[in-house]
Formats: C-alpha cells, sequence, structure tokens
C-alpha cells in the first residue's frame, strides 16, 4: 500500500503540469552567451536517446540565458556506464556540460553493477521524459499479431542485446514469461546497433524505445519488413498500466501475457518485470547536471526545459519525435529520479539472481 502511494504521488508530478516543478524563476547573472554546452549521450548515434537529445539540443539552445550552442557528444561504452562515470568524475558543476540518461544507464546502478561509478542522488535532476517501447518481429516469422506468439513457443528467436544487466533487461525477462525460446546476442553498442542487426536479417525479435521506433521502424512496418506486435504499456495515475498512448492499437505486455496464459500475470517474476518496467519506462530519459552546480545554474536550466515544454508548437513538435507523454521539469523532474531508483529490495535480489540463474552474470 506504502509503495502504491508513492508512485501515485510521483505519478501525479509526472501527468501534472511541468509548472508545479520549478522552484523559481533563473537568477539574472546566469548567461551563457558565447558559451557551448556540451550534452553527454553515453550512447551511440542513431538510438532513441540520442534522438531524444538531438531533438532537444536545438530547443534548449534557445530557451537558455544568452543562446549558448549546445552540442551533443556521444561516449557509448559499457551499456552506458562508460559516459556515465566520465561525467560523474569530469564535468565541471559550471553548467557547461549536461548528462542525458536512459534506463540503460540507470539498471546498472540499480542492480550495483561494478562497473558504476556515478551516483544518482548527487546529480540535479532538471528534464524527465516518460517513453515507452514496442517489440516486433521479422515477417518470416510467418505471425501477424501478439495473438499468435504461443506459435513460436518451440521457435528459436535471436535477439540483439546491449546486456542483461541494460535497459534490455525488461524485454529480456518478459520473453521469458512470455515462454519465448529467445538467444539474445550480447555486445550491441545500443539499441540501433540492435535494430541494424535486425534489418540484416541477423536477428528475428527486436523492440526500440518510441523515438527511435517512430522514426527507424515504422518505415520498416509500413515497407512489410517489421511486424509490431506490442508495446510494453504506460502507467495511469494509479499506478496500473494500461495501453501507451502513442500506440493505443497495439495491446501492452500485460494484455499479451494473459491471451497465452490465460489469466493476468502474477508472483515475484512479475513484480520484478513490473518494478524495473517503472525504472526503465514510465522515468526513463532525464537530464542532469553534475554534483555541486549552483542553484541559479539549476534553476536556470529548469526554466529553460519549461519554456521549451510550454511553447504552443511543442507538442506538435514533439509527438513525431517522442510520442505523446508529459515532459517534467524542476522539482517534479527529480521525483520522477526518485521513481526511478525507488526500485525495492526485494525485486532488487530477484532480478540479481535471475540474471546468475539465467545468463551467468554475478554482481556481488
Amino acid at each position: 500500500m506504502q509503495r502504491r502511494t508513492i508512485l501515485s504521488a510521483a505519478l501525479a508530478g509526472l501527468l501534472g503540469a511541468t509548472a508545479l516543478g520549478l522552484a523559481g524563476p533563473a537568477q539574472a547573472q546566469v548567461d551563457f552567451s558565447g558559451e557551448t554546452i556540451e550534452w553527454v549521450v553515453p550512447f551511440r548515434e542513431g538510438g532513441g536517446t540520442d534522438r531524444w537529445a538531438r531533438f532537444y539540443a536545438p530547443l534548449l539552445s534557445e530557451a537558455l540565458p544568452g543562446s549558448p550552442t549546445v552540442i551533443i557528444r556521444n561516449t557509448p561504452g559499457g551499456g552506458s556506464t562508460s559516459g556515465a562515470n566520465e561525467f560523474h568524475q569530469r564535468a565541471r558543476p559550471d553548467g557547461l556540460t549536461i548528462l542525458g540518461t536512459s534506463g540503460s544507464t540507470q539498471f546498472p546502478y540499480l542492480l550495483g553493477d561494478p562497473r558504476v561509478r556515478y551516483d544518482y542522488e548527487v546529480w540535479h535532476t532538471v528534464l524527465g521524459t516518460p517513453t515507452g517501447g514496442v517489440v516486433y518481429v521479422s515477417p518470416g516469422l510467418g505471425i501477424e499479431s501478439a495473438a499468435e506468439l504461443a506459435e513460436l513457443a518451440d521457435v528459436e528467436l535471436l535477439y540483439g542485446s546491449q546486456g542483461a544487466t541494460s535497459l534490455d533487461l525488461v524485454p529480456l525477462l518478459a520473453f521469458e514469461l512470455l515462454g519465448l525460446n529467445v538467444e539474445p546476442i550480447f555486445g550491441m553498442q545500443g539499441r540501433s546497433a540492435g535494430r541494424l542487426a535486425f534489418e540484416r536479417g541477423e536477428t528475428s525479435i527486436d523492440y526500440q524505445t518510441t523515438a527511435a521506433y517512430l522514426s527507424n521502424v515504422v518505415p520498416l512496418v509500413e515497407a512489410g519488413q517489421a511486424v509490431p506486435l506490442m508495446s510494453w504499456g504506460a502507467l495511469d495515475e494509479d499506478g496500473a498500466i494500461v495501453r501507451d498512448p502513442t500506440f493505443p492499437d497495439l495491446p501492452h505486455f500485460a494484455e499479451v501475457y494473459e491471451m497465452i496464459h490465460g489469466a493476468p500475470p502474477s508472483g515475484p517474476a512479475w513484480d520484478a518485470w513490473q518494478a524495473f518496467f517503472i525504472a526503465g519506462f514510465p522515468a526513463q530519459k532525464m537530464v542532469f547536471l553534475p554534483d555541486g552546480t549552483p542553484q541559479d545554474i539549476v534553476d536556470a536550466y529548469a526554466a529553460a526545459f519549461e519554456a521549451v515544454v510550454d511553447d504552443p508548437d511543442f507538442r506538435d513538435r514533439a509527438q513525431a519525435e517522442l510520442g505523446v507523454y508529459p515532459q517534467v521539469t524542476g522539482a517534479a523532474a527529480e521525483r520522477v529520479k526518485e521513481l526511478a531508483i525507488g526500485v525495492s529490495p526485494e525485486a532488487r535480489d530477484w532480478v540479481q539472481t535471475w540474471l546468475s540463474e539465467r545468463f551467468g552474470v554475478e554482481l556481488n
């Protein structure tokens, strides 16, 4: 009950007006005239996080005091831990370096991955962006919808994965809960690499987050080269999983589970999936300033992002790139961070055991 109360309160901030998230106006002395802002994206170009950052970068440039140049610096490696580690250790608290993360950055942190040298607790959150994800398969498998997924129970499906402790934890556990025989090919440098492997015919099942799906997979679907099956879903204000508003015609994962098994999902595996789904998708992408950044700079960024999302043209511009999810800033974005890193010890322990038994991943 306490978890549901906390979740509902956080979602109220997530789904409410972004104006509630701002502590106050930016200080007048903050001025980035003539400066270059480096936006670190710890993934390769072309994936969902990269597309999200590149969508926002010119808008942020216009909205920050002094209209600085905002450039994207991709630093892939370690499932995004390399770039996040570098930001944590080297970024100066002067407002000239920001970090954009994904669930693939959060999961290693939550799971105690020994590669992690960063700490979400000390970073300043200035933007939170929920997202979704869509699973699709090769038309060569001969199915046309999720209702036919049970026909693939005995078929080996290949999936290009960044790693079991990355955001791919959500699809890998979902595939197992559905009873699919999915063999991951680890080592993909970002979800874009997984998509390219699918396009080359090297894999037969894939998923992409909303931004990358809309830009890169919808054309494949329209060309008959991919068959969409389901979304992961979204959360309503009570914390229940509902259909993703960007993909209302696709069943969400819990619906597909019930199609296959004849009963709603339940049990520790489901509880763990749901916890990491929440951390990875409704609270997925965030923009951070490093520890020690002065409050006036934090406020300037929060005000800039609020101005971006409050622009009357933003919704139409964002829908094609980001879907129809609400964007949050300031204190509301901090609540999104709390939601993202709020996985219970029970869910964490279950997933650590599953990772060890299923993939030989030892995190302790």
